[in-house]
């Protein structure tokens, strides 16, 4: 008995130690009210649970690599080309232009050539003619890389041109990447290619975090063309899946001055990553005006003090006057984007989100449930997706701006990922994938709020659980 006892003991003084480690932590690294609030009740209720998922979830303080990441980034501050926003922006948007500007050092730059991709064995095959066509480096930045059929096509020609003497450097981020291949790794590295795993996973080392994760996807050759948007490595990706069908997704081809923005993301993700500078004319080089539309490239992450990204979604909202129509695979708003997409609806703008029927992810298209019943009331028009997975990452307004990235509009991509982007100041650009969302709708069923209503209460439960995880969803 005397044994039981001591040992409760033990269990006691852990949990209370736990509390006074963790609840501290919680209070200093969590902004706002709601998250700050839930984690530490979890702890409070569950201490040594509540305290693990914490520590493994939740903790996102920023340690000395991220700080140096962040004074690397800031010193960079003033010696990128730049452009007159009010000069090039009309004056109905110039306010988002300053936005990324203030906070990031990103500008609008005029004279590039964009091309969409809303079909990803188009973007697929676009990027492969593009890496054959490198004379200098190639770059490259994915989350997600699979060792199937179209991972080895792709690391197959990269190995092919680290035998040709290019510089291939190959970013991938270390949770997304797990099951990435090691023999197409070792062949590439042996031809003189570089793969390097971004914020790697480890035990015994301050970086085992979970959340903190790179969800860029970056292709970039020879500092003159590149690509981004939505679309991972792997044969899903392409529509050869049998669980996900048709894969829709959303990617873009760059090239002109923006491009330098796109080579600064990688150049200040690989120098936190490798220890390794680049810098000079073959990695910035002089760019011609292959285009005209004006294009600014956004980059955000935990090592900002404001997240970028967010506040262009935020603004780009709050300043639609006819339309904002956002395509995301996972809608988990904060209570801004929330707040600005009601009070679009009050002005009479046409606002519609398209999201997919059958999601990838349980918890997260549960916790986007959560949400339809507040948007649908207001008048939101919502669109489900079902002719396969609909991953596209893309908000077009009044015909006149885009923004298309592998952001979405969850807390995970507004908060804790590592994420990249280009907002499209061009009518005709915005009108393409205006078009393309409308396209999407002919594969997509419409839901209703009576039609919503009607949804089990297991439903309603699984909705309301999964909701609570949200802040790390």
């Amino acid at each position: 008995m005397t044994e039981f006892w001591t040992n409760i003991s033990w269990l006691a003084v852990l949990h209370v130690t736990a509390m006074v480690v963790a609840i501290p932590a919680v209070l200093i690294t969590k902004k706002g009210s709601t998250s700050p609030i839930a984690w530490c009740l979890a702890i409070i209720l569950v201490p040594l649970l509540g305290s693990l998922l914490f520590w493994i979830f939740g903790y996102t303080y920023l340690y000395r690599p991220l700080k140096r990441k962040r004074r690397h980034r800031l010193g960079l501050r003033g010696r990128l080309p730049t452009c007159d926003a009010d000069s090039i922006v009309g004056a109905d948007w110039r306010h988002i232009g300053r936005i990324a500007w203030e906070l990031d050092d990103s500008s609008p730059c005029l004279g590039n050539a964009v091309k969409l991709y809303p079909n990803t064995l188009h973007a697929f095959a676009a990027m492969l003619e593009a890496i054959r066509a490198a004379q200098h480096h190639i770059h490259l930045e994915f989350y997600i890389v699979r060792n199937d059929e179209a991972g080895k096509e792709f690391l197959a020609l990269l190995t092919e041109k680290a035998r040709q003497g290019v510089k291939v450097r190959f970013l991938y981020d270390s949770m997304g990447g797990f099951f990435f291949g090691r023999r197409g790794i070792k062949e590439l590295v042996a031809a003189g290619g570089q793969v390097v795993p971004f914020l790697p996973l480890n035990l015994f080392r301050s970086r085992m975090r979970v959340n903190l994760r790179n969800h860029r996807k970056i292709v970039i050759v020879d500092g003159k063309v590149g690509f981004t948007g939505g679309m991972n490595l792997g044969d899903e990706y392409l529509g050869r899946s049998k669980k996900f069908g048709y894969w829709r997704d959303q990617m873009l081809r760059l090239e002109g001055p923006a491009m330098t923005g796109l080579q600064r993301i990688f150049v200040e993700d690989w120098d936190f990553t490798k220890r390794e500078m680049l810098k000079g004319a073959e990695y910035f080089p002089p760019h011609q005006h292959p285009g005209d539309s004006v294009v600014q490239v956004l980059a955000s992450g935990p090592d900002q003090e404001v997240n970028v990204i967010r506040e262009v979604y935020l603004a780009a909202i709050s300043s639609a006057r006819e339309r904002v129509w956002i395509a995301t695979p996972y809608f988990i708003p904060d209570a801004g984007i929330l707040d600005a997409l009601h009070m679009a609806r009050y002005r009479g703008v046409d606002v519609r989100l398209l999201m997919p029927l059958v999601a990838d992810h349980f918890s997260s298209h549960f916790a986007s449930r959560y949400y339809w019943q507040d948007i649908l009331s207001r008048g939101v028009k919502l669109w489900l997706y079902t002719r396969g997975m609909m991953h596209s990452k893309f908000i077009a307004v009044d015909s006149q701006v885009a923004i298309v990235g592998s952001a979405n509009t969850d807390p995970r991509s507004l908060q804790l990922n590592f994420e990249a982007g280009c907002v499209l100041f061009d009518a005709a650009l915005a009108k393409e994938l205006e078009a393309s969302f409308e396209e999407d709708m002919r594969h997509a069923t419409s839901m209703d709020l009576d039609t919503f209503n009607r949804r089990s209460f297991l439903t309603r439960l699984a909705e309301n659980w999964c909701r609570l995880f949200s802040p790390i969803l």
